[in-house]
């Protein structure tokens, strides 16, 4: 006869076991998913250049009961496995909004200071671990850096100046970055070399101007994913933007997975892009 213990204990176990099982299940499922949605996008086209707003990564861990710099760190762990992802498919641009112009500015200073460590993590990843030189990758940072200490600047400078010979594919952090002070510091460089005579208004035109932003040597995005549920793109390359296809994916950015990339590319190929015309 079983006492009240022994039931106890057999009643954990049996659920324990349902568990386990319907994560394995799970599991299964999902590799049986995967497996169905690469057979649909495989033949691409695939973007030349995809746009990442990566955001949710405090919901995440407050979600869990975690710190939110748990979830800063998580998110980073998965940028590095989506990058390798897109890799994979040959995408030739990335761009990260890493940390935006608001970030940098309203943020708590012990929140602003973890995301600067994680940033210094990534560069020094990149000088030091050889996945540049494997991948070819230039690296590039684009926003305000005067808002991160001068030894990191410096650090994100060798990176930049380290990458620059090669050309196969472009990783571009968009660090303490504006839409909106990019688009006013162009300006402001027009402007300026209005003034010197070296452009006259009649030479003013979209390709002109374009020169004058950070992105001067990158395409346009062809799509952009961002992930959390929210449906904006919250000052992250609004020239360049005008006309990708945007990608709204409803996880937390720790949690996305391949299944949730392959099917934002899976939409970016039903789409029939016509810019506008």
């Amino acid at each position: 006869m079983l006492t009240r213990y022994t039931r106890d204990f057999k009643a954990r176990i049996e659920k324990l076991v349902f568990r386990v099982g319907g994560f394995l299940e799970k599991r299964v499922f999902e590799d049986i998913y995967e497996k169905w949605l690469w057979l649909q996008i495989k033949d691409g086209p695939f973007p030349q250049h995809i746009g990442i707003i990566p955001d949710g990564n405090r919901r995440w861990a407050r979600r869990l009961g975690l710190d939110p710099t748990q979830g800063h760190e998580t998110g980073y762990e998965r940028i590095k496995e989506v990058l390798n992802w897109i890799w994979d498919l040959n995408v030739k641009y990335v761009t990260i909004y890493a940390m935006s112009s608001e970030n940098c500015r309203y943020r708590s200073r012990d929140e602003f200071n973890h995301l600067a460590s994680l940033l210094r993590r990534g560069v020094r990843e990149l000088l030091e671990s050889g996945e540049i030189e494997k991948r070819r990758i230039r690296v590039k940072v684009i926003g305000d850096l005067s808002y991160l200490p001068q030894d990191l600047v410096e650090e994100v400078k060798k990176l930049e100046e380290k990458s620059s010979v090669f050309k196969d594919r472009t990783l571009t952090l968009a660090v303490c970055y504006g839409g909106r002070q990019e688009i006013i510091e162009a300006v402001k460089k027009l402007i300026n070399d209005y003034e010197k005579g070296v452009v006259k208004i009649s030479d003013v035109t979209e390709e002109t101007f374009s020169k004058y932003l950070m992105t001067s040597d990158l395409p346009d995005p062809d799509l952009v994913i961002r992930t959390s549920g929210e449906v904006r793109i919250s000052n992250f390359l609004l020239w360049q933007t005008a006309y990708s296809e945007l990608y709204f994916c409803d996880v937390y950015w720790p949690e996305f997975r391949r299944i949730d990339f392959w099917r934002a590319i899976r939409s970016y190929q039903a789409r029939e892009r016509r810019f506008g015309r």
